[in-house]
């Protein structure tokens, strides 16, 4: 189980941060439904090619700052 919650408006923030950090995901459709974190961690995992902590350290840490420029 994820260890964060995410709103769609907090998920478009962190969504231009990965966006970012990783521009090969520019063509992938990131979608996210509220609930289904567990999912959307498993697609960036896919994605990226890193590990479950990896990808909810990432979004945490995002989420820490979330009108912050950083990843």
């Amino acid at each position: 189980m994820a260890s964060f919650t995410l709103t769609p408006e907090t998920w478009q923030k962190v969504k231009i941060k990965f966006l970012r950090k990783y521009r090969e995901l520019a063509q992938v459709n990131l979608s996210f439904t509220p609930g289904q974190e567990d999912q959307l961690v498993q697609q960036l995992m896919d994605l990226v090619k890193r590990d479950r902590d990896y990808v909810e350290f990432t979004i945490k840490k995002a989420l820490a700052d979330p009108d912050g420029n950083r990843l």
